[in-house]
């Protein structure tokens, strides 16, 4: 059955409060940073409440059951990309059905959590042995490189953070992980001194320059300008902001002087209007919904619904970090969304889905420590 009874003291109000809460303030602020967009953003939070309401009251198993449906549609989605996608910005990363745009790369963040949960879950015996880890790392490296030939390098490292959360969430044992590390680690860095190289044709020019940019922003005045007038507007709104929708001429936001203030650069809205006060309150929600859904899949009544969650956890701490690093000038400039807050509705209704799925793991959680727990402390201790 797809809907399946619980308690209601087992339903995270909680968690719904505190995404609605940070959901609503996005709304504000894309709607001082572009007016226009005020609607859009107001149907996208109300269409996602409700999609993440009706998906919290759907059993998160029966949604498994079709997982290899679930990654099919995703790979086709981002076949489709390539082939007939929109470009915009040196990328094509859109599809255009009817008078829908969307952005697949954002809903296969979300699709290769759930296929991953009952896959792994179906292999949990063998899950350990080096052919089902062989054959993880093949199913997720396609859509990976389809999204890497966007090109969107970004999104490409957000499914690599997901899938490092699913593998150690499925419990894939620590002697295995620091293997992989060892292997893994020197092999990017490699990879990163190659790339980075004037002549390499591993990534795009543009990807390179902005890395250069960042060591050195004097030399790069051009690409670095959006990032030190984000800097400026955060700076500036002190503690408490300049007020919401202000007129004040001194405005970073107000002399247009923000590109991409709508998306990449919504926490620099954040920090000039509402101040740190602002600031802080955006940080602490994204980081207790990241915390609660990693408290909610320890308790997960079995390996795919920690999977869910701890993915989910990851997906939403490590994206705002991505987006919050970049605003504060302290990582190099990339396209990641702030979750819940920037505008996009492709973003934010398959966060509001996903976590409307966390809900539900939620409503068939254990009482006490879950065996996620065990795992943990039993295999550290055979290390």
């Amino acid at each position: 059955m797809p809907f399946k009874k619980f308690k209601i003291r087992d339903y995270d109000f909680k968690l719904i409060l505190m995404i609605a809460a940070v959901a609503l303030i996005g709304v504000f602020a894309v709607g001082s940073a572009q007016p226009g967009l005020f609607n859009k953003q107001l149907f996208g939070y109300i269409v996602g409440m409700v999609v993440m309401i009706v998906a919290s009251l759907v059993d998160y198993h029966f949604i498994l059951k079709f997982y290899w449906v679930i990654y099919i549609i995703n790979l086709v989605l981002l076949v489709l990309v390539l082939f007939t996608g929109e470009s915009s910005h040196n990328a094509q990363r859109w599809l255009m059905i009817g008078s829908i745009k969307f952005q697949p790369s954002e809903l296969a963040k979300i699709l290769l959590i759930l296929f991953f949960a009952q896959f792994i879950m179906i292999q949990r015996e063998k899950f350990n042995s080096f052919p089902i880890i062989l054959l993880c790392i093949v199913l997720m490296g396609v859509p990976v490189a389809l999204v890497f030939e966007q090109p969107d390098l970004s999104t490409t490292i957000m499914l690599v953070v997901i899938f490092a959360a699913i593998m150690f969430s499925g419990k894939l044992k620590f002697r295995i992980i620091l293997g992989i590390l060892a292997v893994i680690v020197p092999a990017a860095l490699i990879f990163m001194s190659v790339a980075l190289k004037p002549d390499s044709t591993l990534i795009e020019s543009y990807q390179m320059e902005r890395v250069w940019a960042f060591q050195d922003p004097e030399s790069y005045p051009d690409l670095t300008y959006q990032q030190q007038n984000s800097v400026t507007a955060i700076a500036s709104g002190m503690l408490d902001g300049k007020g919401y929708r202000n007129n004040e001429i001194t405005s970073v936001k107000n002399g247009n002087f923000l590109s991409e203030d709508q998306t990449d650069f919504i926490f620099a809205i954040i920090g000039e209007e509402f101040g740190f006060k602002g600031s802080l309150t955006i940080i602490a929600l994204l980081f207790l919904i990241a915390l609660e859904c990693i408290a909610v899949g320890r308790r997960a009544p079995d390996v795919g619904g920690s999977i869910i969650c701890g993915s989910m956890g990851a997906l939403i701490g490590f994206q705002s970090f991505i987006n919050i690093g970049v605003a504060t000038f302290i990582i190099p400039n990339t396209g990641l969304p702030l979750p819940f807050v920037s505008y996009g509705l492709t973003s934010l209704l398959t966060l509001f889905a996903g976590m409307g799925v966390v809900i539900n793991v939620r409503t068939q959680a254990k009482r006490g420590n879950s065996s996620v727990d065990d795992y943990i402390f039993n295999d550290l201790s055979k290390l």
